[in-house]
């Protein structure tokens, strides 16, 4: 499937290369496809990322249910990160399907997913909290990150069922 997204994209690229060279179009409206053609380029690596299913490059989502983690420590090569696989807490039940994220290391965050892992594989399923960092104020893209939040896990409270 990608070979054939790659494969329609490198055909739109060439005919976009050909209408500039060899149209008798005015100068805006070939710098409109030339625009065009860039977005659509970008639009499409995100598909494509979303269709491949690697993690996601966000922020957590506000209230979520830990599935698994894994750690990837730092070294003198690469930074590290953190893998974790959560499931969205929506309307007060969990979303029907998980999501893969990653996060950029920090020990803290280490040690509390491993805590939070352990207790999973002992059978206590373990909520987790995001919220972003206080910060400024203002326009959305000068606001905290995905690597400006604070988490927290801790046990899911056990459903009380009714009285007979």
């Amino acid at each position: 499937m990608t070979l054939s997204i790659a494969i329609t994209y490198a055909a739109l690229l060439a005919l976009t290369a050909l209408a500039l060279l060899y149209s008798r179009w005015p100068a805006w409206l070939k710098g409109l496809l030339v625009a065009g053609v860039t977005v659509l380029y970008f639009h499409g690596a995100a598909v494509l990322q979303a269709v491949w299913g690697l993690p996601a490059d966000e922020a957590l989502p506000p209230r979520f249910i830990l599935l698994a983690a894994v750690i990837d420590e730092p070294s003198n090569s690469h930074p590290g990160a953190l893998y974790v696989w959560v499931n969205r807490i929506e309307d007060g039940k969990p979303a029907l399907e998980p999501r893969a994220y990653k996060l950029p290391y920090a020990k803290d965050l280490h040690a509390l997913l491993n805590e939070g892992m352990k207790k999973a594989r002992q059978g206590v399923s373990q909520l987790g909290t995001s919220e972003p960092k206080a910060g400024r104020k203002g326009l959305a893209w000068l606001r905290p990150g995905r690597d400006e939040q604070n988490v927290k896990i801790r046990d899911l409270p056990k459903p009380q069922l009714p009285e007979k």
